[in-house]
């Protein structure tokens, strides 16, 4: 159903056609390494970015732009699929067919987004300055809310130690000694280089032929990737440091622990949906054995849930405990792993995991928002699967692939959060 369509050497389209929506969305991402150097300039870029161009130079023309676009809406996009990051902007618009007789909305909605991402208000070989320091503010912000909350944080420091030397120990949007240390100059520096040599993704979803999205977008694909190269290779997590146990005190009521599991099965990797179930029985939700037994039956924790990051082949369990609990807790969290490992899995809980996700995968094609997620990141993250192959692989999958898979998941790294001692 997903139409691929190179617009130039290094700037690829998909096209995906639905006519069920009343709104189309298009996005439109770059591709970078994921690394400190730039991870932060990356996502100030953006919103600077999205501040004001040459045709809207501010907020208020920016609105007003938007609604002569029949209430068109644009945020912007910085995400991290493994290896990679990808930064631009995400529109959704009225569909042609429902405008006024006459009105067409993708064409200018097209031009306004090529004129944010090409024509920035610049002077004197810089972004303008305000601009700049009004969006490294938020920017800082944000990074600073990471560690307001505890239990993000923790997860997040787990994950930086386990990670020393791989691109996946950098923060998302960096850190807030390297975006203090940006300004208008470096970042407009920045800004025209990466233009020229990021590959670039464009996903649109809509009832528009592909031959005309490809034209219509023909005059920015032209702009961008004259000098790029293929995406970033994605490579799976191996350590290069051994597992090791850290703490950290901080003033917390309840104590955070953290706990970063290897596994070769990637999003690659033929047992990718057999793991995906793996990681629903351990931990994915209410009916999993962290939550049921670690939590409900033996009141351990105060939540108890693991994660998999598929692009890297990484488990994660993160749990909120009393600092008496630490050993039993962790010890209780190795236990229910050992007993997915031996098998010990009902039908129920089998049956539970795998609607669980089917549920969600199934829920995806009802959201434009949804359906550019999945195959954006899945085409970074060189995932080939659809939506319907998901489904099938999910529904194929039986205990003894979920024993498998979870044999071979290994404790590399343990983080605790705990309370300043009085």
């Amino acid at each position: 159903m997903i139409q691929t369509i190179h617009l130039s050497e290094h700037v690829v389209l998909r096209h995906y056609p639905d006519s069920r929506f009343k709104k189309g969305a298009l996005s439109v991402q770059l591709l970078r390494p994921m690394c400190q150097e730039e991870a932060a300039k990356n996502a100030l870029l953006v919103a600077v970015l999205l501040r004001g161009s040459a045709a809207c130079p501010d907020l208020r023309r920016i609105t007003w732009r938007l609604d002569e676009l029949y209430g068109a809406a644009i945020s912007t996009l910085v995400r991290r699929v493994g290896d990679v990051q990808t930064v631009g902007f995400y529109m959704n618009f009225i569909e042609d067919r429902f405008a006024l007789p006459g009105d067409r909305v993708l064409s200018p909605t097209v031009e306004f987004l090529r004129q944010l991402l090409l024509e920035p208000v610049v002077a004197e070989g810089a972004f303008d300055p305000d601009f700049v320091e009004s969006e490294k503010r938020n920017l800082i912000s944000a990074i600073e809310s990471e560690r307001n909350d505890k239990r993000t944080y923790a997860a997040a420091q787990m994950i930086r130690y386990m990670c020393q030397g791989d691109s996946f120990a950098c923060p998302r949007i960096g850190t807030r000694e390297t975006v203090a240390a940006i300004t208008p100059k470096s970042l407009y520096d920045h800004y025209r280089s990466i233009l020229r040599t990021s590959p670039v993704e464009i996903f649109y979803v809509g009832s528009a032929p592909a031959e005309e999205v490809a034209q219509l977008l023909a005059p920015m694909a032209a702009a961008l990737g004259s000098h790029g190269t293929a995406a970033p290779t994605q490579t799976r997590f191996v350590p290069t440091v051994p597992p090791r146990e850290f703490s950290e005190q901080m003033d917390v009521n309840q104590g955070k622990l953290s706990m970063g599991f290897t596994t070769p099965v990637n999003n690659r990797h033929p047992d990718f949906a057999a793991m995906q179930v793996f990681n629903s029985v351990y931990g994915g939700g209410m009916t999993s054995k962290l939550f049921m037994n670690v939590r409900e039956k033996l009141s351990l924790c105060y939540y108890a849930n693991s994660g998999y990051y598929g692009s890297k082949g990484i488990v994660t369990v993160s749990s909120g405990i009393d600092e008496a609990n630490y050993e039993t807790a962790k010890a209780e969290i190795l236990h229910q792993l050992q007993a997915c490992v031996q098998g010990q899995i009902t039908q129920e809980e089998l049956n539970s995991a795998k609607q669980a996700l089917i549920s969600s995968l199934r829920s995806t094609p009802d959201s434009p928002g949804a359906l550019e997620s999945y195959y954006v990141t899945s085409a970074i993250s060189g995932m080939a699967m659809d939506i319907d192959e998901y489904i099938r692989a999910v529904e194929a999958v039986t205990v003894q692939d979920v024993a498998r898979c979870a044999s071979t998941v290994q404790l590399h790294t343990t983080f605790f959060l705990k309370g300043v001692s009085a």
